[in-house]
């Protein structure tokens, strides 16, 4: 059975930073694609960002790029989301998501994790 357990979510001033985790398990991890899509309250999910499966091309949506840092370690089952200078509007449910290297959509996702940034 798939798991990917998010954490690192919470309560964040605007310019502040979160972390975010994602455990994975129940999968061989290193061959999948990861990536991090959030949902804002009343709006469709968003893609947040992606990496490769062996830790390269990270990708990120517009908005995040140059405060938004994606990474994994793949000994650990684990990927990451460093995420400063955080602003309001990047206030969502942050979702864990991952695919084979050899297909296109997210197959497997984690039950989400809040971030709120206050201004």
């Amino acid at each position: 059975q798939v798991q990917l357990v998010e954490s690192g979510g919470g309560l964040v001033q605007a310019g502040g930073s979160l972390r975010l985790s994602c455990l994975a398990s129940g999968v061989t991890f290193s061959s999948h694609n990861m990536g991090w899509i959030r949902q804002a309250p009343e709006k469709e999910r968003e893609f947040g960002a992606s990496i490769k499966w062996k830790g390269g091309n990270p990708q990120y949506v517009d908005s995040a790029k140059g405060r938004f840092t994606i990474s994994r370690d793949n000994a650990g089952n684990t990927v990451y989301l460093q995420m400063n200078n955080l602003k309001p509007e990047d206030s969502a449910v942050y979702f864990c998501a991952g695919r084979s290297m050899w297909k296109s959509d997210y197959y497997y996702w984690g039950q989400g994790t809040q971030v709120t940034v206050s201004s």
